[in-house]
């Protein structure tokens, strides 16, 4: 009961420190659509993937791409088409609230939005290379409280680099904890900064690659893990 009450004001003193804090959202355009990130002064918040084309549409594409970036002998192997790599680029959201404080001089970012836009900028370029990069600050409430989702979610980071894979049940083992392979599905789901943190990595003990935001992106996850497997191996 203690243990409950305890918790139960943790959770209420995050809320309001999270309402307390100045975000700020930005936009990207990236090779899977719109990219939605906040943050503020003392990390990131959310990522959030907005693709814009509809599931089975976009699954044609993001197929025909990959069936051309490897099946060509004469395109440069590290890129799927030269529009398709390097139109990533950063647009400012215009809608302000009361929680969104949006400015379109670089200078004025948090270092921690800057650090994110660089990596997932080399991460759609060269994936491999983020490996190498410094992970942004997060300050979601996820990682201020001490809780088995936490403790995958960074052991994920930690251990499945660009290119390697990741069982739920492999993971949950990683984790210390070998039976809780649906509670990493669960953590997976949870996932507030998806790509950095990489829970499309996360593949059944089959060999499927299993859901990807609640199975509504599946081919998204198909992508991302083509993409670094086809970059890995270049």
């Amino acid at each position: 009961m203690l243990k409950m009450a305890s918790r139960l004001h943790q959770n209420v003193a995050l809320k309001e420190e999270q309402s307390k804090c100045k975000k700020m959202h930005l936009v990207l355009n990236s090779p899977l659509g719109k990219i939605q990130m906040s943050g503020c002064e003392k990390g990131i918040h959310e990522i959030k993937l907005q693709p814009e084309v509809a599931p089975e549409k976009r699954s044609e594409i993001l197929r025909v791409e990959l069936n051309d970036k490897t099946s060509s002998k004469h395109r440069n192997p590290l890129m799927l088409s030269e529009s398709f790599y390097f139109e990533f680029c950063v647009c400012w959201k215009k809608e302000v609230s009361f929680t969104c404080d949006v400015s379109k001089e670089p200078e004025e970012m948090t270092e921690s939005l800057k650090e994110c836009i660089a990596w997932l900028e080399t991460y759609f370029r060269e994936p491999w290379l983020t490996d190498k990069l410094p992970i942004p600050t997060f300050h979601h409430p996820v990682f201020q409280q001490d809780t088995f989702t936490r403790k995958v979610l960074e052991t994920l980071l930690k251990n499945v680099k660009s290119g390697d894979t990741v069982t739920y049940k492999k993971l949950a083992d990683l984790s210390g904890n070998s039976s809780a392979a649906r509670a990493v599905g669960g953590a997976m789901k949870n996932n507030p900064v998806p790509i950095i943190i990489p829970c499309h990595r996360v593949i059944c003990s089959s060999g499927e690659v299993g859901n990807y935001m609640g199975g509504k992106e599946n081919c998204l996850k198909e992508w991302l893990l083509a993409h670094e497997k086809i970059q890995k191996s270049a």
